[in-house]
């Protein structure tokens, strides 16, 4: 069998799942060597392909009643009332806040190991990020040490689903009510992640997703924010267009151009029917991958808490010595990796100019020369996973 004709097969997997296998992959290298594995490979088909262009046929590109379909569809997938389509997950959580009220003189509590929107969304309505170091093992905002930062000008709590596990939402949840806190889910990896059953965007106040290419479905670019509050939805809607409300060219408030368009919520609206698929699929190359892994003493892989359902945005291990090493022999053999994140927040120039770099995290210091993602994503094969583990055993053991 050729490479080709191997590449034209699902990894078991996503087979499993029901997940096709992608066309367009390359057979070989351009140095003529074994396939490259992409870190991440959004799957477009042909329903995907058709939606786009019945928009295109209907004439209505902007905002109009694709969006609403999708907005509909995405709200009664999550269990809650209302989501609310935008440009990206970036602009979900800037609204979101703004949405709450949240605005010059408040604090938000959120982690400084995440990526730069979580926190610049904040600086954003004026308020203030505090941030609040991680956990370990999970990577997301550790509710043991939140209570500490809390104080008279805190707002809200805004945990990230890091890599697409869920942060301790129950113990948030009770630290925020006993301190009357909003909840603000920053759910932009973690589509369909689970804690005790119930679906992220619909465990606080209000959730936000990001439909970015890479994330575990995609528009194309877009987000939603998910919330059961008529009014919090309402101000959404509101600020997404303008401040404009029922009445056209009358601007109730100050208002963004944040919306999506007709023809990313046609591509939302397929991918949406396929992500249990994707999910699914993910997670098995995870726990193979975890498999494939086991007893290399220099890595530790992902973890999964009882009763929370991981969706494995990305597959993160910690290296705990080598990591650059390593991820510099992943590209030489076209194997697809990537540091998520660096640099925490508050060593960033954009925080350390505004008094932050003084301040210590070390789980979050720690993480920034630890973790490395490896592909995980629907599209990998059995012998993409086998590749993955034996460069990494290769590499960290000889």
């Amino acid at each position: 069998m050729t490479r080709q004709e191997q590449t034209d097969r699902p990894h078991p997997a996503a087979a499993s799942a029901g997940v096709p296998a992608p066309k367009a992959r390359e057979a070989a290298s351009p140095s003529g060597g074994e396939a490259r594995i992409p870190l991440a490979h959004p799957l477009i088909g042909d329903d995907e392909k058709q939606a786009v262009l019945r928009v295109l046929g209907s004439g209505q590109l902007a905002q109009g009643p694709v969006v609403a379909e999708f907005e509909a569809a995405f709200a009664s997938w999550c269990g809650v009332k209302h989501a609310v389509a935008v440009s990206s997950g970036t602009t979900g959580l800037h609204l979101a806040l703004l949405a709450h009220g949240i605005g010059e003189g408040d604090e938000v509590i959120t982690t400084p190991f995440t990526f730069i929107a979580s926190a610049n969304t904040i600086l954003f309505t004026g308020a203030r990020p505090v941030f609040v170091d991680v956990e370990p093992d999970t990577f997301c905002i550790d509710p043991a040490l939140v209570e500490a930062a809390i104080t008279p000008r805190t707002r809200a709590l805004l945990p990230v689903h890091l890599y697409g596990h869920p942060a301790q939402m129950p113990e948030l949840a009770e630290i925020a009510n006993r301190h009357g806190l909003l909840v603000i889910e920053d759910a932009a990896q973690a589509h369909g992640a689970t804690v005790n059953g119930k679906k992220v965007g619909a465990l606080g106040n209000t959730g936000v997703f990001s439909l970015y290419p890479t994330k575990n479905i995609t528009s194309g670019e877009g987000g939603l924010v998910t919330t059961d509050d008529d009014r919090i939805a309402a101000a959404v809607r509101l600020l997404r267009q303008h401040g404009q409300g029922q009445q056209r060219y009358i601007h109730e408030v100050l208002g963004y151009n944040f919306r999506m368009t007709d023809i990313c919520a046609a591509i939302g609206l397929v991918q949406l029917r396929r992500l249990e698929e994707f999910n699914a699929a993910r997670r098995l190359n995870a726990h193979a991958l975890t498999e494939a892994l086991g007893g290399i003493a220099e890595l530790v892989p992902p973890v999964e808490r009882a009763g929370y359902g991981h969706v494995f945005h990305q597959y993160t291990v910690r290296v705990k010595k080598g990591r650059d090493s390593l991820a510099g022999v992943l590209a030489e053999r076209e194997i697809g990796c990537g540091v998520y994140y660096p640099v925490p927040l508050h060593h960033q120039p954009v925080y350390r100019d505004r008094g932050y770099g003084g301040l210590s995290f070390p789980v979050s210091e720690r993480l920034a020369h630890e973790v490395l993602s490896l592909p995980v994503h629907p599209a990998l094969e059995a012998d993409d996973i086998a590749r993955i583990a034996r460069t990494v055993r290769e590499e960290l053991t000889q």
